[in-house]
């Protein structure tokens, strides 16, 4: 079977980002009693109270919660996103075992949590960012967070934060004020970078589908209810019948994208669908213009 040049990319991408991302944990988070939320800071906790293998406890902690993600939200949560998940937990048990329980800073001296906090949340924007734009994730509490996000009112970026939030308060109560609040900069850092990776322009994090179908309402209403995304119905013509007919456009995420081609297909196998590379997406669901306009304004000082 043939690999394409984008499908070997995009494998490159998980294999990079999940290595970058197990050595910050492994090497900077880990030894400096940083847990800012997800799987490896549930990890983090766990290894300091009970010295259970790091690796090992995000295997076990992250292949569960993709069985269940798989099971709630289909083939979505294929191969790539378990391939993430296992690749973190083997990787963090290789950078253990290569450097050492205890990093490769001195934690006598008061800076080094300062720097662990600096480079980790940089470290782990940048592999998480590797990731995610191959259209995967490393999985954990992210999908913890969907699941909330489709079963309440809450939003994804407010169930993360809540996930992530509850994890940093509990390290709080093992590793003390100082750590957690190292912790949520981390978390903040962690953010910062991964948005600058994977929604800088150049990089094709989500595709633009156009579909003509006689079904468009059951696609459409399949987009809001099952998606959870939004669709925009256009006016066409057709050039050579000279009929009106409608169109849905959407905007989908990478891992997304053979979710709905199911669906329109099951709906009408006579569809017609165009599907092209989206580099930048602003507004609600993905970046907010607020924050484009905002550092446009700074640039501009």
């Amino acid at each position: 079977m043939r690999i394409s040049v984008r499908t070997a990319i995009d494998y490159a991408y998980i294999i990079l980002g999940s290595a970058v991302t197990a050595f910050a944990v492994a090497v900077f988070l880990n030894p400096a009693r940083l847990a800012p939320g997800g799987v490896s800071g549930i990890a983090t906790i766990l290894y300091h109270l009970f010295g259970w293998d790091l690796g090992i406890v995000i295997f076990f902690l992250t292949v569960p919660v993709f069985l269940i993600g798989l099971r709630l939200f289909g083939r979505q949560y294929g191969f790539r996103t378990l391939l993430g998940s296992l690749l973190l937990s083997a990787f963090t048990s290789v950078w253990i075992s290569l450097l050492g329980e205890n990093g490769i800073l001195d934690y006598t001296k008061d800076i080094s949590i300062m720097l662990s906090a600096l480079y980790g949340g940089v470290l782990s924007g940048v592999g998480i960012g590797l990731v995610m734009k191959s259209g995967s994730n490393t999985g954990g509490t992210d999908i913890i967070a969907q699941i909330m996000a489709r079963y309440t009112k809450l939003s994804l970026g407010t169930s993360l934060f809540i996930v992530d939030g509850a994890i940093i308060a509990v390290s709080a109560v093992f590793f003390g004020i100082e750590n957690a609040l190292y912790a949520a900069a981390v978390a903040y850092i962690t953010t910062v970078v991964i948005n600058k990776i994977v929604l800088s322009m150049g990089t094709s994090y989500a595709k633009t589908v156009f579909i003509v179908s006689d079904n468009y309402q059951e696609i459409g209403q399949f987009i809001i209810d099952e998606m959870d995304r939004g669709a925009t119905l256009l006016d066409a013509k057709g050039f050579y019948s000279n009929k009106s007919r409608p169109m849905l456009m959407a905007v989908i995420p990478n891992q997304e994208v053979s979710k709905l081609t199911r669906a329109v297909h099951k709906a009408d196998p006579k569809a017609f669908m165009v599907i092209s590379e989206t580099y930048h997406v602003l507004g609600e669901g993905y970046t907010p213009i607020e924050n484009i306009a905002e550092t446009s304004d700074v640039t501009q000082q």
